[in-house]
This record gives structure tokens, C-alpha cells and sequence, in this order.
């Protein structure tokens, strides 16, 4: 059995798709970019719009009564992977004790011109 996730301190979905999924002990976070939930504005530059959309699944995983110590698994895109070092640094910073698994891959483009997104799984299950 499953059961989406919804909170308006992350943007709401743009498409028909929820912004999380929880299923059993997991929660499946949709891709986040670095939109402002406020305003819906993306935000100015590549280290903004990552530490937007990691404020963004902070918020998608507390509405699910999780947080990034629960994450197992990520995956990020990139429109420019010359952009890795400096998203891995602020990505770093939210994750100072366990590592989740993590892909990177370059993308062709992200919806709304944004230069990253990143998605997903945590696990609840102690």
C-alpha cells in the first residue's frame, strides 16, 4: 500500500506526479530543483537552485516524519557536470555522517532552463 506526500513548503508538483511516495518503509522524493516554494521563482545560479532543492526534499521528507539521515539512495542531474565539484560540497554538507548511495549524470536539460535536480529514497525502517 502506498501513500503520496504533499507539503507546501516545497513546490508543488508540476506535472501529475506527487511530490513524494511512501510505500512500506520507503519514501520515494521526486525530483526537486531549486525553485522557491514561495514564489515559485527558480533560483540564481548552480550552488542556489542545490541548496534549494536539498531545502526543498528537507522539507518533502518531513512531511513524510523522515529527514536526510533516513536517505539511502540519491541521484543527481546536472545540466553541466563542470558544475560537480561545487554541488558536491554543498551536497556534502547535508550528509556529515552516513553516506547515502548516490548516481550523478549530466542531462541535456531540466524542466524551467534549472541547472539541477536531485532525487530520493529514504528508508524508515530502524
Amino acid at each position: 500500500m502506498s501513500a503520496s506526500i504533499a507539503t507546501s513548503a516545497a513546490p508543488a508538483a508540476i506535472g501529475p506526479y506527487s511530490q513524494a511516495v511512501a510505500a512500506g518503509d520507503f519514501i520515494f522524493c521526486s525530483g526537486q530543483m531549486g525553485l522557491d516554494p514561495a514564489t515559485g521563482a527558480l533560483r540564481e545560479g548552480v550552488a542556489a537552485q542545490a541548496r534549494q532543492s536539498l531545502d526543498n526534499l528537507a522539507a518533502v521528507l518531513a512531511a513524510a516524519s523522515a529527514s536526510f539521515s533516513d536517505v539511502v539512495k540519491t541521484t543527481i542531474y546536472l545540466t553541466d557536470l563542470a558544475d560537480f565539484a561545487t554541488v558536491n560540497a554543498i551536497y556534502g554538507e547535508r550528509f556529515p555522517a552516513v553516506k547515502p548511495a548516490r548516481a550523478t549524470v549530466q542531462v541535456a536539460a531540466l524542466p524551467r532552463g534549472g541547472l539541477i535536480m536531485i532525487e530520493m529514497i529514504a528508508c524508515t525502517a530502524r
